[in-house]
């Protein structure tokens, strides 16, 4: 290396000067190569390949063509591609290395959608740091999350993956997670044990029409304004380094060319430095969008767009540098996006360190540790949302009760560990039966009474549903009829839900409603725990099982957090983070709805807004969720009737367990704004908190409302804070809380 190569990596200097050196010694097609990343192609420990794409992309790799590669994974394959970057091209420009670390890497912790239940940010962050620790141990250094899309329709199979139907509660899970992979700084980027996070998917993704994967989405300005963008703003203020752009299209033109949402809005008002990345092959599909006329007019448009790494299209490496040449591209916005994804190199430490993440000592001694597995086993606790209890089923009796467990998910390892675990181990789960035999003075007997799927399944197929077999269904009434109480596990098989998996049935998948009205008429106590990735329709068993526990895809530690709050020994806290449906019909359903000009029937006609079949609010409602103790809420008070603007509202409510157990309690605080420029939620969440209380324990929460909360984003993006009356509600979910109200001048 002569001294012109090495000038970038003078620590002396700041990193801005160090990118603007490299930047200066850079080639446009050594800049281009940068914006280009490519898909794990070859067994990197073994021979070049030869032939096809495989050899194309080696061949770019060594060039310094590539900048970035995605699922590479573990340190002796990380090592390799990057030595290839480091020592064999002209400027030595290190890789950054990308995985989806979605819900854990090898160590699984419960899917997103499962960990927004716990409404336990220092939860949730622990959970993220414990899947950055594990991935960067094994090369990866640039996770593909959080998932930030707010989403309220079931349908949609990446509901999985996301916070839920809340702007607010996603907001803060969002930042959780940034800080999870990320740490408490930028500067925290430069420590082994971090990765660089990605927020996505930008924009409006979790609004696909009729929940279908991959379409096109058509919202009003100020779905966009209040409930779409203020995730993604978050994880900006946050320090989220990069972002990732949706399949989807945006008043007509996908995100991945969509320069209002990219330029306009990201890089422009929020000022955001870090740098964006097409989704898998985005680039190439403004084809098939109808929006770019061939490769070419693809390629120009994302990035004139602001799009500044083309993920899997292999068009900016093959079209970029000569849209340059012939003067249809400014290479300033090359420069720019190249700048940025340098940065955030430089902020990795990657210069001078390229092979920091490439450790296999600490690779064994960190992936699948002890406290790896502590933390998930936490978190899969938290997570679990306690639906119904009547009869007072739960918790089980620890001695002397006869258990019968049903159902095909209770004996399964690998379904628990959700859609989202490639880098984990097919059947790696601790499964119900497993938590439950640790647990050994009852007598436990097991019985699937029907298979969820027929077949093998993965990743990249559909699941083939049982619809038909029904021939365990005697044996498991036969265990039914003489237990003191029945578990039935049901729900979806983990690769049900995920990217690519949308439904328009939200029953239980197959035989399993029919199995479980079937166990109902032998014996009907029934503990019903439904393992599921998204909300299902389940109002039957609402009506007629006495216990429900809603468990999701905890990874992992599956088994042992369900038994540990069946038992007992684990007392459920976990609020919904999206409304259950009564049924299809009511879908996409969620808690923030407007009022509209008829909410009402007053007439004791039809003309109101209603459904003449079913009642229009949902099954259980968003922020819903029992506990083993019982909660009371009194004196909710503000520091006064009315207030000027600029002014902070004090609100405090006492809470007290009254019950028989110690538990937690998620307090949570609603608003309405009565009358407004652009009409408000009939109710939003704009406070939170997680409380411990002992039996018989009293505290005071105090919430504080500024001008943050009380306002909102006009059509044109402007936030307004108007005068006029608010009404509050405090209490343990949307439905049902304190009351009171404020003038605000």
């Amino acid at each position: 290396m002569n001294a012109q190569k090495l000038a970038h990596l003078d620590k002396t200097k700041s990193i801005e000067e160090r990118v603007d050196l490299l930047l200066k010694q850079m080639t446009l097609e050594e800049k281009v190569g940068q914006m280009n990343q490519y898909n794990g192609f070859w067994e990197v420990t073994g021979p070049a390949p030869k032939g096809g794409t495989a050899e194309l992309k080696y061949e770019h790799l060594r060039k310094g063509l590539v900048g970035s590669m995605l699922t590479v994974r573990g340190v002796k394959e990380v090592r390799a591609v990057q030595k290839i970057a480091v020592e064999e091209t002209r400027l030595g420009i290190p890789l950054i290395i990308g995985f989806d670390v979605i819900h854990g890497y090898k160590t699984l912790s419960p899917i997103p959608l499962a960990e927004s239940a716990s409404w336990d940010m220092d939860a949730i962050k622990k959970s993220a740091a414990i899947a950055a620790a594990e991935a960067s141990a094994s090369g990866i250094n640039w996770t593909f999350g959080p998932n930030v899309d707010v989403a309220n329709d079931a349908r949609w199979g990446r509901v999985m993956e996301g916070a839920g139907e809340d702007p607010y509660l996603g907001s803060k899970i969002g930042i959780a997670r940034v800080k999870g992979f990320q740490g408490e700084t930028i500067a925290d980027l430069a420590k082994v044990n971090t990765v660089a996070a990605c927020a996505k998917h930008f924009a409006a993704y979790g609004y696909v029409e009729a929940g279908l994967e991959y379409n096109t989405v058509d919202i009003s300005n100020s779905k966009l304004y209040n409930s779409v963008l203020p995730p993604f703003k978050a994880t900006v203020d946050a320090g989220v380094r990069t972002f990732m752009n949706s399949f989807s299209t945006l008043n007509g033109v996908p995100a991945t060319g969509n320069v209002f949402l990219q330029r306009d809005i990201l890089k422009g008002k929020w000022n955001f430095d870090g740098f964006v990345v097409s989704d898998y092959a985005s680039i190439r599909e403004l084809i098939a969008h109808g929006y770019a006329k061939d490769e070419e007019d693809a390629t120009l448009k994302c990035v004139v767009a602001g799009s500044d790494m083309d993920m899997e299209s292999y068009l900016y490496v093959a079209k970029l540098a000569d849209l340059v040449k012939e003067g249809k591209v400014e290479e300033s916005l090359i420069d720019d996006a190249v700048r940025r994804i340098l940065r955030v190199k430089f902020e990795l430490d990657l210069f001078d360190d390229p092979y920091k993440y490439c450790d296999e000592e600490r690779e064994k001694e960190v992936v699948g540790s002890k406290a790896n597995n502590d933390g998930v086993l936490d978190m899969a606790k938290k997570s679990i949302v306690l639906l119904k209890n009547d009869k007072n089923l739960l918790p089980l009796k620890k001695s002397g009760q006869k258990i019968a467990l049903i159902g095909a998910l209770a004996n399964d390892k690998n379904s628990p560990l959700g859609s989202w675990r490639i880098a984990s181990d097919d059947n790696t789960a601790v499964s119900v039966l497993e938590g439950m035999q640790q647990y050994k003075d009852n007598k436990l007997t097991f019985e699937k009474g029907a298979d969820v799927v027929i077949g093998a399944t993965s990743f990249v197929n559909e699941v083939v549903i049982n619809t038909s077999d029904k021939s365990g269904f005697e044996a498991a009434k036969k265990v039914a009829i003489t237990a003191d109480v029945v578990v039935m596990v049901l729900g979806e098989h983990g690769f049900q839900s995920g990217e690519g998996r949308s439904r328009t049935d939200l029953d239980l998948p197959g035989v399993q409603q029919e199995l479980l009205e079937e166990i109902y008429k032998v014996n009907p106590n029934i503990v019903l725990v439904l393992n599921n990735g998204r909300p299902l329709a389940i109002s039957w068993a609402a009506e007629h099982i006495p216990a429900i526990v809603e468990a999701w895809q905890l990874g992992t530690q599956t088994g042992n957090a369900v038994a540990q709050v069946l038992y007992g020994d684990y007392n459920p806290s976990g609020k919904l983070p999206m409304s259950f449906p009564r049924n299809l019909g009511q879908v996409p359903i969620y808690y923030n709805r407007y009022s509209t000009g008829r909410p009402i029937n007053t007439d004791k006609n039809v003309f109101w807004s209603h459904y003449s079949d079913v009642d229009k609010t949902p099954l259980f409602s968003f922020g819903f969720g029992l506990s083993y103790t019982k909660f009371e809420y009194k004196n909710l008070k503000l520091n006064k009737a009315a207030f000027a603007k600029g002014e902070s509202v004090q609100v405090s409510v006492e809470v007290t367990n009254v019950g028989d157990f110690d538990g937690k309690e998620v307090v949570q605080l609603y608003i309405h704004d009565d009358y407004a420029s652009i009409i408000r939620p009939i109710k939003e969440l704009k406070g939170f908190e997680l409380i411990n209380l002992k039996k018989g324990e009293t505290k005071t929460v105090s919430f504080l409302l500024t001008d943050k909360e009380l306002g909102f984003y006009d059509n044109d993006g402007n936030y307004l804070v108007e005068p006029g009356t608010f009404k509050i509600m405090v209490g343990g979910n949307s439905d049902t809380g304190l009351e009171s109200g404020f003038e605000l001048n």
